[in-house]
């Protein structure tokens, strides 16, 4: 049967030959109760081979005999899907064993149990072939493979030297697929100045306004809802002003005195407009009488549609929510005089500062790395689409900071007026080598990694850091680039090394 190969993508292929060890009495150990495969004869060792690729969507973890023909060969292999890292629990799979041009094949409908999948193939013909895993339109190659014409010539080959457990932990899929867990490959990459500061988060340009008194009056809340932190919307009536028997500046006169006024201008423009008829008056009078007509109209409409029975009605010029109040119920008020603070804060302002000595790199800033206090959660300037809107040029008499403006959305529960640390990051063309923050473990300030072997053994590997950006941090020394490493759940591998996991068939059933 010939199978097409489809979109083969190699990220990365490991092919380890996994140390021999003698069964004692016969007994076949279990990989937690999956599979058995069967010793090819007694008194001989046991060779196992270990397979490791991965695809954009799959992590493939195998473990097979030794490929001897016509002998069946159990292959236990473990998927997990990416880049969750979690098990591959329904699906057919499909193994191709190929030598010579030679296929055998073996399809399974479902796992044995989540994410594991047992292959028995039978080799055909001897020799230096290929076995590659089909999931639906996805190739997993895992490598080359030797098939040997007897038992004789596989126990011929040397055996691998057995693994150094120094600073080694055995973690299994079964245990990685129960957390939240994660691998990435460590390598380098543009890394350049990143300065460290604190920024004050401030409404952006245009999402704030105060609302001042239009005339003086005594102050009257329209409920009992109006604090600080309440939402409201366009055109919501929020305080009322009323005149409350002050002979100054009193609502009440002033709306019969526009009045009058509108009354009075009206009747000289509708009498002046009939003379122009019969050319008694000139066009200029004319036109200054309809001037003063429409003025008269204007502020005495205004009033009214501000006032309710005489008060002033004092509403929201737009949504959002009330950021402050600066006056109380029953306080009296002039004109002019500021009531309220309507802010919006779907986009804010990042205002930092930033030490001179820092001034010949700002002009390279193209991005920043914010990080809050009150939940210690990590935000990237993309993320919230922001921007830079502004470096200094010059630093104030009473400050000797250069100030940095950025603009965000709050796409992260920001509160106004309150302080993010931020990480100000500029344009290099420097590389080097970096790994996020959760990869790194540290114990009384020395800071170490897990290093992958196979997605079933790790090293325990220390390592000088640089700089970070709040959510990657350089690598000096310890690593090397192209090397896979855990960036997520290290922790928990950590306390499975703390337990004395050391047999690397721990869990096992070869």
């Amino acid at each position: 049967m010939k199978f097409r190969l489809i979109s083969i993508v190699w990220l990365a292929l490991t092919i380890s030959a996994c140390h021999s060890h003698r069964h004692e009495n016969d007994n076949n150990h279990d990989h937690n109760g999956e599979t058995k495969s069967d010793i090819p004869e007694e008194g001989h060792e046991h060779v196992k081979v270990q397979y490791t690729a991965y695809t954009n969507s799959y992590e493939l973890f195998a473990e097979s005999d030794a490929f001897v023909v016509g002998e069946k060969a159990n292959v236990l292999s473990h998927f997990s899907l990416l880049p969750s890292f979690k098990a591959l629990e329904a699906g057919s799979v499909t193994a191709v064993l190929t030598v010579n041009g030679k296929e055998v094949t073996q399809t399974l409908d479902g796992p044995t149990r989540k994410g594991i999948y047992s292959f028995d193939l039978v080799p055909e013909a001897a020799g230096t072939g290929t076995l590659h895993f089909l999931i639906d339109t996805t190739v997993i190659a895992a490598g080359e493979v030797i098939i040997f014409s007897d038992h004789h010539d596989a126990h011929e080959q040397p055996a691998p030297d057995e693994p150094s457990m120094v600073n080694k932990v055995v973690f299994t899929k079964e245990q990685s697929w129960k957390i939240d867990f994660k691998t990435e490959i460590a390598e380098k990459r543009a890394f350049g100045q990143v300065i460290k500061t604190v920024a004050k988060i401030e409404p952006a340009t245009g999402n704030e306004t105060d609302i001042t008194a239009k005339a003086g009056g005594i102050v009257k809340y329209t409920g009992n809802s109006l604090v600080e932190g309440t939402a409201v919307s366009t055109g919501q009536p929020l305080l009322r002003i009323s005149p409350g028997g002050m002979m100054e500046n009193n609502l009440t006169v002033k709306i019969s005195e526009a009045k009058n006024n509108f009354i009075k201008a009206e009747a000289d423009y509708n009498r002046k407009r009939e003379l122009s008829t019969d050319r008694i008056i000139s066009e200029k009078e004319l036109l200054e009488a309809q001037t003063t007509y429409e003025n008269a109209k204007a502020v005495y409409e205004n009033l009214v549609n501000n006032s309710l029975g005489g008060e002033q009605s004092i509403t929201s010029p737009m949504k959002g929510f009330v950021k402050q109040i600066w006056v109380s119920n029953g306080q009296y008020v002039e004109a002019g005089q500021k009531l309220a603070t309507i802010s919006q804060d779907h986009s804010l302002m990042l205002k930092a500062f930033v030490q001179p000595q820092y001034g010949h790199v700002l002009a390279g800033l193209e991005s920043a790395i914010i990080k809050t206090f009150h939940d210690n959660k990590t935000y990237t300037l993309e993320e919230l689409k922001g921007k830079v809107l502004s470096v200094g040029k010059s630093v104030c008499a009473d400050n000797y900071l250069i100030p940095v403006h950025l603009q965000i959305d709050n796409k992260g529960n920001f509160i106004q007026g309150s302080l993010v640390e931020i990480y100000l990051k500029t344009i290099t063309s420097t590389e080097a080598l970096v790994v996020p923050n959760s990869a790194l473990l540290e114990e009384q300030g020395i800071y170490f990694v897990f290093v992958q072997e196979t997605p079933e053994l790790f090293e325990k590997r220390q390592v000088t850091t640089g700089v970070t950006d709040g959510i990657n941090r350089e690598i000096l020394t310890g690593l090397i680039p192209g090397e896979r490493i855990v960036t997520q759940g290290a922790m928990l591998i950590k306390l499975a090394q703390a337990a004395g996991a050391l047999d690397p068939h721990s869990g096992h059933v070869h």
